[in-house]
């Protein structure tokens, strides 16, 4: 049996208590790991054994919580500009009176020329979702608005497509467990960029799926979070816009993997592919560490 075969079987043996949630992300674990030992058996970069179009994944820095005060948003969105970082992303809508004050500190930190992005985790309705896309590329030039509203909302995140402003994208789809689910936002027009998970939408074969929908539509795809995990497949995706390279996910990777790779200063993640499979190896001592608390 192939990993596609037993993808298949593991979907089937989720029919009757669900394949979303807790299910999807355990299937899309054993996915991921028997592709990486796949690979690893065969002496293979993950990205070479699917079929590299490129060789690097180009990322954006995101995180900009809406928990930060200024100075720390000033600093973390900066700072990824002066690594090399042209793209960044920030969060929006848990206080929407703070946000125009908070979009317009993020853009007077990463300069004019970086591309500045926002994301409000479905937080507006879609009026007011409207009224910000309107305001901020208007006074901030942003160029990306990923979940104005519920991604569950199919019909707004339309409403918004067709009437945010042009260079405006509307993104979404970080939440389709499977391919069904990402196949309804691209036939419904929902977004001009799609976002899939491999650790929620089964894996590597799961995101590969979402690839080859993104290439018959077509749209740009963005991977979203766990970097280390979408560089590889990024660089076998053709429809790639980016990944995201998401502080939290950064911050852990890097405490717990050797192999981690680092963005480097032209803004993009580059596979070390001298090193089979996802090209990484737990810290377990350093890991170790941290049972107590479990």
């Amino acid at each position: 049996m192939d990993i596609h075969e037993l993808f298949g079987t593991m979907r089937r043996s989720q029919r009757n208590y669900g394949s979303e949630g807790i299910a999807g992300t355990a299937l899309s674990a054993v996915d991921i790991a028997l592709w990486d030992l796949k690979a690893k058996l065969l002496t293979q970069p993950l990205a070479k054994l699917l079929g590299t179009c490129r060789d690097s994944a180009p990322v954006y820095g995101s995180g900009g919580f809406t928990s930060y005060d200024d100075n720390q948003l000033r600093a973390q969105l900066g700072g990824w500009v002066e690594q090399g970082i042209p793209r960044v992303k920030m969060k929006i809508g848990t206080h929407p009176e703070h946000d125009s004050h908070r979009v317009a500190i993020a853009r007077e930190a990463v300069g004019e020329r970086a591309e500045l992005f926002i994301d409000a985790n479905g937080a507006y309705s879609r009026k007011r979702a409207l009224y910000f896309a309107e305001l901020f590329a208007d006074k901030q030039n942003v160029t990306w608005f990923e979940e104005p509203v519920s991604s569950d909302d199919l019909e707004g995140l339309r409403l918004l497509r067709d009437h945010a402003p042009a260079g405006m994208d509307i993104a979404a789809g970080e939440y389709g467990w499977n391919t069904l689910y990402l196949h309804r936002m691209m036939e419904s027009g929902a977004v001009d960029v799609i976002q899939a998970d491999a650790t929620r939408c089964g894996g590597v074969t799961g995101f590969m799926q979402a690839v080859a929908l993104a290439e018959a539509y077509p749209l740009p795809l963005s991977a979203h979070c766990g970097p280390t995990i979408h560089m590889h497949l990024a660089c076998a995706a053709p429809p790639l816009r980016h990944v995201e390279y998401f502080h939290d996910h950064v911050r852990i990777e890097r405490m717990f993997f050797d192999g981690f790779r680092e963005a480097a200063s032209d803004g993009a993640m580059h596979p070390d592919f001298a090193r089979p499979g996802l090209g990484i190896e737990l810290k377990t001592s350093d890991a170790e560490r941290f049972t107590d608390d479990l």
